[in-house]
């Protein structure tokens, strides 16, 4: 069993936080300053405006060689699935991924720059779920819809999806539905498909970590409230907020891949991946952690040097989870 969870008092030093993320998160902080409250509006105005380029994460830019599948929900609706394959190697594997934004904005297509340079760099198509979102569909739809999309991968039904290596991820609500989506293939299936996950600032307690209940007002991309609207969208009977596969903390982890936890440490969910981690790692799976001194939540999205360095270090997790598979069956 590996663990390579890394921890050092120089993570928690604010004379170690990077110059790009200071000047990053001033901005952002000044940004939220003159910004209206996101509770103001509507979420539908909310997610429009996101869909617009006009929130606090980079507009979007979709990737010319994208393509959007349908399959069928669980509700019989029609699931939307985003595809990227690689343009410059050969396809060895898919990676299942869960986009973010609190269960109740986000969508597939905000991630194709992110996902277009992991399929380059690691040679996995990668799959981009459009599950329902809250608080139209409270829980557990979006789980249904992740659940969904793995179940199709699995059974050969997205065409040009390798199933060889397997691996799953996303980003904060991603990275708790993907966890969910694991617990749910093992425990109602009887199957631990996938050989990796990359779980980014992953929410997994929705009734709060200490880090998030402490975090206070003033928004670095979220706050304590925001985190507490979140949960209370996705999950409106506060009494269940802390069963298992609503946080996933509470789970049994046994029997689930290697994985590949990242934070920043001026993220509010820091507490969510230092606790999950080390969970992984008590219930025997192969555990790695990343921690960026200063990191807000996702810094990953916003193109700074000490992003790129971070989606470097996911993406040499699977490719060295390729290798070892390879190296497994004699290859």
């Amino acid at each position: 069993m590996t663990s390579l969870l890394m921890l050092s008092p120089d993570q928690f030093d604010d004379a170690q936080i990077p110059a790009d993320l200071r000047a990053l998160n001033a901005r952002i902080r000044a940004e939220h300053d003159r910004r209206p409250d996101t509770w103001s509006k509507p979420v539908a105005e909310v997610r429009q405006a996101r869909a617009e380029g006009k929130g606090i994460f980079p507009p979007p830019r979709p990737d010319e060689d994208a393509e959007t599948i349908t399959i069928e929900a669980p509700n019989g609706a029609p699931l939307s699935l985003r595809i990227i394959r690689p343009r410059t190697r050969e396809a060895r594997g898919t990676f299942l991924h869960i986009h973010g934004g609190g269960w109740v904005f986000g969508a597939a297509l905000e991630n194709d720059p992110r996902l277009r340079r992991l399929a380059e760099a690691t040679g996995l198509v990668t799959i981009s779920v459009d599950y329902r979102l809250a608080p139209e569909h409270p829980f557990p739809a979006a789980g249904e819809d992740c659940l969904a999309a793995a179940r199709a991968l699995l059974a050969g039904r997205i065409g040009g999806a390798p199933t060889a290596f397997l691996a799953i991820g996303g980003e904060s609500a991603g990275a708790h539905l993907s966890v969910v989506t694991l617990l749910r293939l093992r425990d109602e299936d009887g199957a631990t498909p996938f050989h990796a996950a990359n779980l980014v600032a992953g929410c997994y307690d929705l009734a709060m970590t200490p880090s998030v209940a402490r975090f206070g007002e003033q928004r670095l991309i979220l706050n304590t409230r925001d985190v507490g609207q979140f949960a209370a969208f996705a999950v409106p009977d506060a009494s269940a907020l802390r069963e298992p596969l609503n946080s996933p903390l509470y789970a049994d982890l046994a029997d689930l891949p290697p994985a590949h936890f990242s934070c920043g440490t001026a993220d509010l969910l820091l507490d969510d991946t230092l606790f999950m981690a080390a969970r992984w790692l008590r219930a025997g799976n192969e555990t790695e952690m990343s921690l960026m001194p200063g990191g807000c939540h996702v810094f990953e999205v916003f193109g700074t040097p000490s992003g790129e360095a971070s989606l470097s270090r996911a993406e040499a997790f699977l490719n060295a989870r390729i290798g070892a598979m390879i190296a497994s069956q004699g290859g």
